[in-house]
């Protein structure tokens, strides 16, 4: 089994509701507080390594580092190649800003968007156009119903039952 299996069997089938499962996560979200409070300190620089030297260089587990990883991989511009990894597998932590904050907003991640460090990363009207974005990706918009007596919408002029409606 991968590590990445392994991380999300054990991770994914704790009960948040729980004294063990609120315990894990609890850690696991002050962990990743930690680490990207650090990578957003630095935002030019990539770091890179073996995923077992940036779980020693964050001071955490192999396996909270694997999550973190799987975690952070849809907003590095050069995703890891987190399914096969191994703990001597070489990864890199190069994100894009703009995409590493759509992200966090959509995991409704408030502590990791509402991060201070992003003052200095990214405008507060990019924030809020960021934000705004991913709230409404998620909104369905039904289109309005052309009824059969309304004017056909391909411009002909007849009823809609008469023209493009009549092979219905």
């Amino acid at each position: 089994m991968s590590l990445l299996e392994e991380w999300r069997e054990y991770a994914y089938s704790l009960d948040t509701n729980q004294k063990d499962g609120q315990v894990f996560w609890g850690n696991y979200f002050n962990v990743e507080k930690g680490i990207y409070e650090q990578l957003l300190a630095d935002p030019d620089k990539v770091v890179e390594g073996t995923v077992e030297e940036l779980a020693a260089k964050y001071n955490t587990t192999l396996s909270l580092m694997v999550g973190f990883l799987d975690g952070i991989n849809d907003s590095l511009k050069n995703p890891n190649p987190i399914e096969e990894m191994e703990a001597t597998t070489k990864v890199n932590l190069g994100f894009d800003k703009e995409k590493l904050f759509y992200n966090m907003v959509e995991a409704k991640a408030d502590w990791l968007y509402e991060l201070p460090a992003w003052d200095e990363l990214l405008s507060e009207e990019k924030r809020k156009e960021l934000y705004r974005d991913q709230k409404k990706s998620g909104t369905v918009v039904k289109e309005k119903k052309v009824g059969r007596n309304d004017p056909c919408p391909c411009g002909s002029g007849k009823k809609y039952k008469k023209c493009c409606g009549a092979n219905l």
